[in-house]
């Protein structure tokens, strides 16, 4: 019999309902919580572990509750907070499964299941381009393409506020949690609310720009910006604070791109105003001589300016991915899923703005293919709809002996879709 163990997961009910669908397939499901935000989203408090003790604590502890329960597999979400790391460290000691969510790599409309780990830990660092289009090669079936949409940003920024407002008033049960982000749940829940509250202003601010740069008619190169405390801009990227990966950019763009050009800084859509970005332009726009060339837009859609856009520039923003989609030049600064030769520009910087070099349109539509099929699974964590159409798939794919790559990789096919040797 399986026995899952979940750590922490997405703010919401998400990891709740598939542990309640892991016990209705016969399986032992565990839950440690962390703080009580945690412990405000796993309602069966009879599988519910309050973990109350320090960070030092928390491998010895771990380890007990591991043997105390006969723990077989770890479910979490993300696998770089320090909770996380060791956690996952200590399942493959201990030969563990590990099971690791993470937000789509093909956001919106899928979310990521893999093994071991993701991001720059994922399998599909060392899986190459030509592997994966051999291992499609032998396949006889349709590429899945995006599913209706549901709205899960309006949900996800709901459990977010509601996840820190419970954290606050519940610290005195978990005296000894540690924020692996720098602000304070006060200060996350302030930038949560005064966003939700200024939406409709910075909404028509947003329109109003984005009109301004989609009918100026000037070529432009579009900055995909992330949030800075994102595990991937933290962990896996050569900068720690945003305001050094924009200044790279405009010092290569200043040197590079013709003088006709001009260049859009793209807030992440959960951007909370926790940096004062636009400021920041400003004083790097005289610093470069780029005044009136730079232009700051806030959170949106991102389609409507990658259409008209010539370059796109990244840390290791899944958004990237989109620009590949499109066909347009991509630079890349940190570690990422996608960095395939063929795929990403390995021109320097201001290489990059004076005569960016294209991808491999056939190769990235190879590439996304093989995603589709194996960690990408349609659905999402904070919308009811799309909860309930990520679970039809990926529950299955957690009680599955081989994990999705070797799925696919592999001649053993458990999801049914045979491969053909």
């Amino acid at each position: 019999m399986q026995k899952f163990l979940f750590l922490q997961g997405p703010h919401g009910p998400f990891f709740a309902s598939i542990g309640r669908m892991l016990q209705t397939a016969g399986a032992d499901v565990w839950r440690v919580g962390f703080n009580a935000g945690d412990d405000a989203f796993w309602p069966d408090k009879s599988t519910y572990i309050a973990y109350t003790g320090t960070v030092q604590d928390w491998p010895a502890a771990y380890r007990g509750i591991i043997a105390a329960h006969g723990i077989t597999d770890i479910i979490l979400y993300g696998d770089t907070r320090p909770i996380h790391a060791t956690a996952v460290a200590v399942a493959k000691e201990l030969g563990l499964r590990v099971h690791v969510f993470e937000e789509g790599y093909l956001r919106p409309w899928w979310a990521t299941y893999e093994r071991g780990g993701s991001n720059g830990h994922s399998r599909l660092m060392d899986i190459s381009v030509a592997q994966m289009q051999g291992a499609l090669a032998r396949r006889d079936n349709e590429v899945t393409e995006a599913p209706a949409h549901w709205g899960d940003m309006r949900e996800h920024v709901f459990y977010g506020a509601l996840y820190h407002w419970f954290l606050t008033v519940g610290s005195r049960s978990y005296p000894n949690f540690q924020r692996h982000r720098e602000l304070t749940p006060l200060q996350e829940a302030y930038f949560y609310t005064r966003r939700m509250l200024s939406a409709p202003f910075i909404a028509i601010e947003r329109q109003l720009k984005t009109r301004k740069i989609k009918d100026g008619g000037f070529p432009y190169h579009l900055v995909l910006m992330q949030l800075e405390h994102d595990s991937s801009f933290q962990m896996h990227s050569p900068f720690r604070k945003m305001e050094e990966f924009l200044d790279v950019v405009l010092a290569g763009f200043a040197q590079g791109a013709p003088r006709h050009h001009q260049i859009v800084f793209k807030a992440h859509p959960l951007e909370m105003g926790r940096r004062p970005y636009a400021a920041m332009l400003k004083v790097m726009a005289e610093k470069y001589q780029l005044v009136g060339r730079i232009h700051y837009v806030s959170g949106g859609k991102l389609s409507g300016l990658l259409d008209h856009a010539k370059t796109a520039v990244t840390v290791n923003s899944t958004a990237g991915q989109q620009a590949l989609w499109r066909g347009l030049p991509l630079k890349l600064f940190g570690t990422a899923i996608y960095d395939k030769p063929g795929l990403v520009s390995q021109q320097d910087i201001v290489e990059f703005f004076r005569a960016p070099q294209r991808p491999d349109s056939r190769s990235y539509r190879d590439y996304r293919a093989f995603l589709l099929e194996t960690s990408q699974v349609p659905g999402g964590f904070y919308s009811r709809r799309a909860r309930h159409q990520l679970m039809r798939r990926v529950v299955d794919q957690v009680l599955a002996d081989n994990d999705p790559y070797d799925a696919v990789l592999s001649s053993d096919d458990p999801t049914g879709l045979r491969v053909v040797k």
